[in-house]
């Protein structure tokens, strides 16, 4: 998930609330989402109340994490759920295990106004709603030079200051992928070459982390001076180590996205292509970038360069990323946690 928000109570009851004044033609319709329910207040403020009032129908929700909610759906053959939010990787699974119903786009005309890379991550199935990124944060109060570059992580000048992310969280895979292009090589191709080259890092690292708030101690306390983050972290560290810096890579940060999807057994298509199409309007996703809900991947969205440093925002940045192939890796994925828990001994 791209953000680390406490889930508030009155946020979430309130996502159960329904508007009495409504539109006639979805009287009586329940859209049924399955979500994580991070940052309840803000979502119900800017996202669930204005569709509510837009639709005139009941909204309930399926809560929980990205594993556990796909296996729900996963058991009811695809049914009990409209609209479905997953990271790219949960989804690419949904997608090769047949949960998920292609995309309608003539439903969805706000598709044209996001950037390409959110369009269709993931062929005809859902779009990108939000969009991080994978890099390299650092101290520059103890960093000699900054780091323009994923090969300057195996610098001597990082020996027992890094730390990279656990292999089962979001960002460690990507760690793989990094190793095998410093190793010149493809890692889903090569896992060999790449492991070696994860190896070569390994006295380097410190730790490895598996939650955005071990990694804030980890800098707070000295441990390290670098670490393979994703983005969202980095407000969090500045917090507690104003020094830090978001490193600029020349060689280019990962993209990471958030998708919605729509699962086979939907009851209420035509609704879930409606909620999908306001999620992705100009004024959605303004109000949930300035506000510190989600980066916008609407390119009309334009924010202030103090609300912009939060995100992964503009043209020349999502431009610069790379995209991971979630095919290739969810295959790969099991040998490597094992070929990983091996080097780092776990």
């Amino acid at each position: 998930m791209t953000r680390f928000h406490t889930l508030l109570a009155a946020g979430v009851a309130g996502l159960a609330t329904t508007l009495v004044a409504a539109p006639a033609f979805a009287q009586g319709k329940t859209l049924t989402i399955s979500w994580w329910g991070f940052n309840g207040d803000k979502l119900d403020e800017y996202i669930v109340k204005p569709f509510k009032e837009k639709c005139g129908c009941e909204i309930v929700f399926e809560t929980g994490n990205n594993a556990d909610r796909l296996n729900k759906i996963k058991i009811r053959n695809g049914e009990g759920v409209d609209v479905a939010y997953f990271t790219d990787a949960y989804s690419q699974i949904g997608i090769k295990e047949g949960l998920f119903q292609p995309i309608d786009k003539s439903k969805v005309p706000n598709l044209e106004g996001l950037y390409d890379l959110a369009k269709a991550p993931q062929g005809e199935f859902g779009p990108a709603y939000t969009i991080g990124r994978v890099g390299v944060i650092y101290d520059s109060a103890k960093v000699k030079a900054p780091i323009t570059s994923w090969n300057d992580l195996w610098k001597e000048d990082f020996k027992a200051s890094l730390s990279l992310p656990g292999i089962t969280t979001t960002a460690g895979p990507m760690a793989v992928m990094v190793a095998g292009t410093h190793a010149g090589v493809d890692a889903f191709a090569d896992a060999d070459a790449a492991f070696k080259a994860v190896e070569a890092l390994k006295p380097n690292v410190v730790k490895n982390y598996n939650t955005g708030s071990e990694l804030v101690n980890l800098f707070s306390t000295g441990e390290i001076s670098a670490a393979v983050a994703q983005d969202f972290t980095l407000a969090q560290i500045q917090a507690a180590v104003p020094t830090a810096a978001w490193a600029n890579l020349s060689d280019g940060a990962i993209a990471t996205l958030n998708t919605i999807n729509i699962p086979k057994g939907a009851a209420n298509v035509e609704l879930a292509h409606e909620f999908i199409n306001f999620v992705l309007s100009k004024e959605v996703q303004q109000k949930t970038a300035e506000n510190g809900v989600d980066a916008p991947v609407v390119k009309a969205v334009e924010l202030t360069p103090e609300q912009a440093k939060l995100w992964t925002y503009g043209a020349d940045m999502i431009a610069s990323l790379k995209q991971v192939d979630y095919e290739k890796m969810n295959t790969a994925k099991t040998e490597w946690v094992d070929r990983w828990n091996e080097v780092f001994g776990m």
